[in-house]
């Protein structure tokens, strides 16, 4: 196998296709305008190429034609196809670059040793797995909008006051408190492995509570949840579900509700500013609820929801936190 694999050869094998036209000839093609496509590439997060070189691709001027269709026919006005070609460039970078960090770990053997060349096992294990894959991204992307549509006139219809991004929702964070002494202690492979397993944890049980991740940040994870008990119930397994080998409470979690605003994938507001700071304020192994959240708990009889002390926050004035954690039924004496 070549010690060097050219990029051009790569594109080429996973692209169906080499590069054949420079951008003149793609925008043309396309029907699509000079400034435009070059708005759209960047967006998308792809390098900058030489007006002479040739480095589109007939898959890059067909996504360049739909894309400029779109904005004829009135679906999309310029702006929101950036947006729109934003959002899908990142989110796909990411997560191509999460399945190449998984593929890299599996061996390869392919069943037509002809088919054995120079571009090396990566590449032919990601050229037979994408047909398939390229179905399931398909099919969980459109189960993934028809839940997020749903969510979102549900929160609409919730509330005179809510609007398509502005609506009530129970944000939380859980932080991995024993990150710090685990970064210490494990070599880069095996912290990765913590860090995996945090995330991959808190995903099954946010995902199973009925919430949504909205991002990790390696030790921490935020998420939301439509209802108070929701979110309760998720932060109440996190504590109790994510457990390392450091011998000191794992998780703190932080919760708050109220009105946040939905852009980019993400939520963002004082509602948000508030959780993240109860976290901060929390003690290993405890969750810390705000007001608002502790008045919507007050009344469930599997919770309990404690006062403790107020606390100054800056930016935010003073927070009245409350723990929250399960109530238990005293043992009966006569069983």
């Amino acid at each position: 196998m070549s010690s060097r694999l050219d990029p051009s050869e790569i594109e080429a094998v996973l692209l169906g296709g080499e590069a054949r036209y420079t951008r003149e000839e793609a925008v043309r093609l396309a029907g699509a305008s000079n400034d435009f496509t070059k708005r759209v590439w960047r967006a998308l997060g792809f390098a900058a190429r030489g007006e002479d070189a040739v480095a589109f691709t007939d898959g890059d001027v067909e996504a360049l034609r739909v894309t400029s269709e779109l904005m004829k026919n009135g679906v999309l006005d310029e702006d929101a196809a950036i947006r729109m070609a934003r959002a899908m460039g990142q989110t796909m970078a990411r997560l191509a670059e999460w399945q190449t960090s998984i593929l890299s770990t599996l061996s390869y053997e392919p069943q037509d040793r002809a088919a054995d060349d120079d571009h090396g096992p990566l590449v032919g294990l990601a050229q037979e797995l994408m047909p398939d894959m390229e179905n399931l991204l398909l099919y969980i992307w459109r189960r993934q909008l028809a839940a997020s549509i749903a969510r979102r006139i549900a929160f609409v219809r919730s509330s005179e006051d809510a609007a398509p991004t502005y609506f009530p929702l129970a944000v939380g964070f859980a932080d991995l408190v024993s990150f710090t002494t685990l970064s210490r202690e494990l070599d880069e492979v095996e912290l990765a492995e913590v860090v995996e397993g945090f995330e991959s944890t808190a995903t099954d049980i946010v995902a199973s509570g009925g919430g949504r991740v909205v991002k990790t940040l390696g030790d921490e994870v935020m998420y939301v949840a439509n209802t108070a008990l929701q979110a309760a119930e998720i932060a109440l397994q996190l504590a109790d579900g994510v457990k390392t080998h450091i011998e000191v409470p794992d998780v703190r979690v932080g919760l708050a509700y109220g009105p946040v605003l939905a852009l980019l994938g993400d939520v963002f507001g004082t509602t948000v500013n508030r959780s993240a700071r109860l976290t901060s304020f929390a003690r290993p192994g405890t969750i810390l609820i705000d007001d608002a959240l502790a008045g919507l708990l007050r009344d469930e009889p599997a919770l309990q929801v404690v006062a403790v002390r107020a606390r100054h926050a800056h930016g935010l004035g003073q927070l009245q936190p409350y723990a929250l954690r399960r109530s238990y039924e005293p043992a009966d004496p006569s069983a």
